[in-house]
């Protein structure tokens, strides 16, 4: 961890897609901008860790690593072939958040794992994905194409995320994937009601959080990245 007098460093994963800005159409490393905005209104300086070039050093100069939502992870990291609905993965882009999180947690570095990126802590960890949640449960984990669902979640008090959250939270959710056998060490704190698991936490550290939802979403409660950056200090 840094130590210093200028603002928390808060590394956050991004992915490589073909993008288009004005007249240009080329592969980029992209990440929504409302995670730059939720760590720099928690109070910290967001940098971009893209998936190229890999080092795990990156995270010496860090105080804190958040890991992004997006796509499917690959069954293939967790010993399984792949459902139907299982699509558009990145091999690369997995290992980079394994290495990323190996790294945090060999580390202590505080850790804000969203969305995906809890499911890849779990992976990191040894654990596996529900594929396709509508296979296991009733309840849509998406509001459609593009669209967030709303999901309520009930917290465990004795937790990391129940001393942030209190023992209710709503979350916006999209995803179809979720834990489904937890990795030994991962001890989940946090369900909605139709049981999916909404996070987990890596026991024995002081701050290594993941949560199936996604804050960022939700500019006016900015409890996780402010306890993120908190925890820095």
């Amino acid at each position: 961890m840094v130590s210093n007098a200028s603002k928390p460093r808060i590394g956050i994963t991004t992915y490589l897609e073909p993008t288009t800005w004005g007249i240009w159409q080329r592969e980029a490393a992209i990440l929504p901008r409302v995670y730059l905005d939720a760590v720099a209104a928690a109070g910290g300086t967001p940098i971009l860790l893209p998936p190229v070039g890999t080092d795990v050093t990156v995270l010496d100069i860090l105080d804190g690593l958040v890991v992004s939502g997006g796509c499917d992870v690959d069954p293939a990291a967790y010993g399984e072939d792949a459902h139907p609905e299982t699509v558009d993965t990145r091999p690369g882009r997995d290992e980079h958040e394994r290495v990323l999180i190996q790294g945090a947690l060999e580390r202590d570095l505080p850790l804000l794992a969203v969305c995906r990126g809890l499911q890849m802590l779990n992976v990191t960890l040894g654990g596996t994905l529900h594929q396709h949640l509508p296979d296991v449960i009733t309840n849509d984990h998406r509001g459609g194409p593009g669209v967030f669902a709303t999901t309520e979640i009930k917290v465990e008090p004795d937790s990391l995320a129940g001393r942030i959250l209190g023992e209710r939270a709503t979350g916006s959710c999209y995803h179809h994937q979720a834990l489904d056998v937890v990795a030994p060490g991962l001890k989940v704190t946090a369900r909605s009601g139709d049981g999916t698991i909404e996070a987990a936490e890596v026991e024995g550290k002081d701050f290594a959080l993941g949560v199936q939802w996604h804050p960022e979403e939700t500019p006016e409660d900015l409890r996780l990245f402010t306890a993120l950056i908190r925890s820095t200090q």
